[in-house]
């Protein structure tokens, strides 16, 4: 699951950031309006949590103008702004929840999975199915050929990020940006030695193995 912020606190950003990733979610911060912006209508994300007031352009405007180009990624404003007034003009501006600072994580947590169900209900699937692997992406729970899986948010998000390419070739970089969120230098061997992780859990003990390379181009979810 990907998840955009704006908040121009850094620490309050890096709190957020944190306990989102450990949720199991892949996370872009952004510091500003327009930097926000420019990655809310260029990124498809499966949640948005924005400040109001951020240096450059505002939060309502970078809802109004996600809205106005028919992104529909839903949004939570999270805002020090606390009045009746305040709340009615985020919701009509575009906002689908709202929540005053200073906030609970784990309140903020459950209104964003909520908000992901309900706007995503009929539109996105919170499960992921590929042969014999299993994934509930709200739960954060994966089986495999029935038998629940532990994973370390690495291995879950390398695996969803398989799961949602099924039969496509992956390659090194895009899981270097999709689960580490930096770069690394592609000629390391992180992602072999991830891949590898993932493969004793999820392939070792079952039949059919999955995950296959493809050498020199990267590696597949596939059944055969």
């Amino acid at each position: 699951m990907k998840l955009l912020l704006i908040e121009d606190d850094v620490k309050i950003a890096a709190f957020i950031e944190r306990g989102m990733k450990e949720a199991g979610f892949s996370v872009d911060v952004c510091h500003d309006g327009e930097s926000g912006r420019e990655n809310a209508l260029s990124i498809n994300y499966d949640v948005a949590v924005i400040d109001l007031m951020l240096p450059g352009l505002d939060g309502l405007s970078v809802i109004s103008q996600m809205r106005e180009c028919h992104v529909d990624s839903p949004v939570i404003i999270l805002s020090a702004k606390q009045s009746v007034d305040d709340r009615i003009r985020g919701l009509q501006q575009g906002g689908d929840d709202y929540m005053v600072k200073p906030f609970s994580f784990s309140e903020l947590l459950v209104r964003v999975q909520a908000l992901i169900r309900r706007v995503h209900k009929s539109a996105t699937p919170m499960q992921l199915a590929v042969g014999g692997i299993e994934m509930d992406l709200l739960r954060h729970e994966v089986l495999r050929n029935g038998e629940k899986v532990e994973l370390p948010k690495r291995e879950y998000a390398l695996l969803e990020h398989l799961m949602r390419n099924p039969g496509i070739v992956i390659s090194k970089t895009s899981i270097l940006e999709r689960v580490y969120d930096y770069s690394f230098d592609p000629q390391t061997n992180v992602v072999d030695v991830l891949v590898c992780r993932l493969r004793n859990r999820i392939d070792r003990e079952y039949e059919p193995k999955m995950i296959h390379t493809v050498r020199g181009a990267g590696y597949v979810l596939k059944e055969k």
